[in-house]
């Protein structure tokens, strides 16, 4: 073994500790202990338990059937037709994914509340109020608000996949006589079968475990936030260990049910023609038809943001359609509270030390499975993917049984003393993959003929790597480390669960905390839930702006 290729593999050995200390690890410290046959049958002789995870299977295929429906038709949409506008329609969609769920749920109840907008539009045309958020309604809003969160993942994975399909297949079709809906089920649908199954699988995983929404919502009988709640009886009571097994295996399964009807289609896709864009222009009215949709979708998925922005502004909004006075006291209130600007300040360190463990581990790995092409660099790639399939409250939920079993992780890993390198190296786990697609996207997009021209010319391999690979990959680099580095800052189960202190709060902790306040609480939330918005915007439109519709590879299994 050549002196290059003994650091290379001592790279990936780096890698490989740190997936098999901090991703490993902690799912294993929850199988072990959750893995006992008693407490499993504890778990679903619990009509308590049972009803939790039958609403999370629930909420799951509800929120991913609404993604889909909300998805399929704006893609088609904006492959199949050139309209006004088209490219700011594209960048809309990215809208919802610049606050997490569980902040919009706060704005989302002043829209759907008892005394809320709709409540008091329908008893003021003579209809009754409806219980959106109590009883049956609250499954549903639930379902609406993660719905409207995550059809982004979908669609951009439809856009991606669409992309690639070679429209001479369907002018084959049309000449053959084939009409509109049987080219679409018969080949459009067929060879939209990856897109369909790689962002799928990431919405319904995400959806049956999510924590943030249903608990903003009070949906307790769920299985994320009945683990959420177990937690203060850890030493006492084991059962939520059983739980968290039982959510990690129906996640597994639903993971590598994609990835195996992934991997069965995955090879049928064609790669489009070169003759230029195939989509059709539209005349007279009907061109503004797909605008007009795009702005319909825009405007519901903004819902929560705006009433989140409006109700940090205002003084009254109770009963009325739209807010009565306007004031900045809630955000003086917000810089004024004493977990608000440490909370600021605690993000941006985790976070910071978050993105430089995620790029470091990303670049590694994509270097070793892309161009390296070392034994064993699939398996590491494998183990950076596998937070897409592993719940965030798994993984949480691990870290902190690895800091109550271990006397080495208690020591620098206690949520209770300084979780800082907790929660930064929970945080990198969770986004690692994100990192590793967009670098390995970059890197299987370069030539390497640019490299292997270096090299005859004498260069050394470091040297080829600073100077040629690595710049011409720079920009996949900074997106996958703005990702990581932004939703880090708003990351919500590690924050809900490692954060116990205070002084120690990050952003959504805190956000999560002064929503609990009576009185002026949700105001005060949602004054912070503004900056934590504008941010993670800013974030997304740089994404955008340096990969453009490649974006939805990021966000693939």
């Amino acid at each position: 073994m050549t002196p290059l290729r003994f650091i290379q593999y001592l790279l990936l050995g780096a890698v490989a500790l740190f997936l098999l200390l901090f991703l490993v690890g902690p799912v294993y410290t929850v199988v072990e202990v959750g893995l006992d046959w008693q407490l499993l049958r504890e778990v679903f002789r619990s009509y308590i338990y049972v009803e939790g995870l039958w609403n999370s299977f629930l909420i799951a295929l509800v929120t991913t059937g609404m993604v889909f429906v909300i998805s399929l038709p704006l893609a088609l949409l904006y492959d199949r037709y050139e309209f006004p506008l088209k490219n700011w329609c594209s960048l809309l969609m990215m809208l919802p994914m610049i606050l997490p769920p569980f902040v919009g749920a706060l704005g989302f109840q002043q829209i759907l509340g008892h005394y809320g907008v709709v409540n008091t539009l329908l008893v003021r045309m003579g209809f009754p109020a409806v219980d959106f958020l109590g009883g049956e309604g609250r499954f549903w809003s639930v379902c609406l608000i993660e719905a409207l969160h995550l059809y982004p993942i979908l669609y951009l994975n439809l856009v991606t996949a669409l992309g690639n399909v070679d429209p001479a297949l369907n002018e084959a079709g049309r000449n053959l006589g084939a009409g509109w809906w049987m080219r679409f089920t018969r080949i459009t649908l067929p060879l939209l079968k990856p897109g369909i199954l790689a962002g799928g699988s990431i919405v319904l995983v995400w959806s049956f475990t999510e924590l943030g929404t249903p608990l903003m919502f009070g949906y307790n009988r769920t299985t994320a936030v009945q683990i959420f709640n177990g937690i203060m009886e850890l030493e006492t009571n084991p059962v939520p260990y059983a739980l968290v097994v039982v959510m990690l295996f129906f996640a597994a399964v639903m993971y590598l049910a994609g990835k195996f009807a992934l991997g069965g289609n995955a090879a049928n896709s064609s790669v489009k023609g070169s003759a230029g864009s195939s989509a059709l222009p539209l005349a007279g009215w009907r061109r503004f038809l797909p605008t007009a949709a795009f702005l319909l979708v825009s405007f519901l998925a903004a819902l929560p943001h705006i009433a989140l922005v409006l109700t940090a502004f205002t003084m009254r909004w109770y009963g009325t359609v739209l807010p009565e006075g306007f004031t900045l006291l809630h955000f003086e209130n917000a810089l004024s509270n004493k977990v608000v600007v440490p909370s600021i300040i605690n993000s941006l360190r985790y976070a910071l030390l978050a993105m430089l463990f995620a790029v470091a581990a990303g670049v590694l790995t994509a270097l070793a499975a892309v161009r390296w092409k070392l034994r064993g660099s699939a398996l590491a790639d494998l183990l950076a993917m596998l937070p897409l399939a592993v719940p965030g409250i798994v993984i949480a939920f691990g870290f902190l049984g690895m800091s109550v079993k271990y006397r080495w992780a208690a020591e620098y890993f206690n949520p209770v003393e300084n979780p800082m390198w907790l929660l930064a190296v929970a945080y990198a786990v969770r986004r690692l993959p994100y990192v590793v697609r967009s670098v390995s996207a970059g890197l299987e997009q370069t030539p390497e003929e640019l490299e292997n021209a270096a090299r005859n010319c004498g260069a050394g391999p470091w040297r080829v790597l600073r100077k040629i690979t690595l710049p011409l990959v720079l920009a996949n680099v900074i997106v996958g480390a703005l990702f990581a580095f932004s939703f880090s800052m708003l990351e919500v189960s590690d924050s809900l669960i490692l954060a116990q202190k205070a002084q120690y709060y990050p952003i959504t902790r805190a956000i999560y905390e002064l929503s609990q306040i009576l009185g002026s609480g949700a105001y005060i939330a949602c004054a912070f839930g503004v900056w934590a918005m504008l941010f993670l915007a800013a974030t997304l439109a740089a994404a955008g702006a340096m990969l453009g519709r490649k974006i939805g590879s990021i966000f693939r299994l």
